[in-house]
């Protein structure tokens, strides 16, 4: 398997496990708050007293499984844009890196959380408080915030268009997901730009994993992509 190629199922697991934390979360998860600011620590606790499971393996998917599918993208991008001149794709590689990190620091704190909770279900409260805190330094390292994100989305477009690695409809969603991940740092736009974000990576990955799976192993002409076809 060619590292374009490992790229590319790499782009695909990335969009699945959005689609999982999507689903679960619009589903299962919504009646607890979960994705926005009015998040219920003891109704949380209480759940997971009874479905640690469920919130370990939602944990894992969108955290875990997600950073490292996005550590193999980020090299194989890198790759791609990274041999034609300009420090872009430099840059963009640096914050990928950091953004993993982020993503998997985020899953192993959101999973400790869920352990500890679970651990002191006879205590209520206790569990409320010391969930409760987790979550908040699993938020600030990524999961309430696209800081990261929306950075290296937006920068890999841009090395990848300008290399021509990458075509225009899959450089111009890049722009527009990177933009709404920046917008995160907004609270009155938070909740909006992250599920733009959100939607928008899922479709910036497919059409990455489109271009990277391609038979052809040579970069994609400028006004050639998959997306537009």
């Amino acid at each position: 398997m060619t590292l374009r190629t490992a790229g590319g199922l790499a782009a695909l697991t990335c969009a699945a496990t959005y689609l999982v934390g999507f689903a679960l979360l619009l589903t299962i998860l919504a009646p607890l708050g979960f994705g926005s600011s009015e998040i219920d620590a003891v109704a949380v606790v209480a759940f997971a007293a009874e479905n640690p499971g469920l919130l370990i393996a939602w944990n894992t998917t969108i955290y875990v499984v997600n950073a490292l599918a996005l550590a193999v993208l980020v090299v194989a991008l890198h790759a791609t844009a990274g041999r034609h001149p300009g420090g872009l794709a430099e840059v963009a590689r640096l914050i990928g890196t950091v953004w993993v990190a982020l993503v998997l620091g985020a899953g192993m704190i959101a999973n400790v959380a869920v352990e500890r909770a679970h651990a002191l279900a006879a205590d209520p409260d206790v569990a409320a408080a010391l969930w409760q805190t987790l979550h908040a330094v699993e938020l600030g390292l990524g999961g309430g915030n696209e800081i990261a994100g929306g950075a290296w989305i937006l920068l890999a477009s841009g090395a990848g268009r300008a290399s021509r690695a990458m075509g225009r409809a899959t450089a111009l969603i890049g722009g527009v997901t990177g933009a709404a991940g920046l917008a995160t740092i907004l609270p009155p736009l938070g909740d909006v730009a992250g599920a733009v974000f959100g939607l928008g990576a899922i479709l910036w990955f497919l059409a990455v994993a489109a271009t990277m799976l391609r038979p052809s192993a040579t970069p994609v002409r400028a006004d050639a992509d998959p997306a537009e076809s």
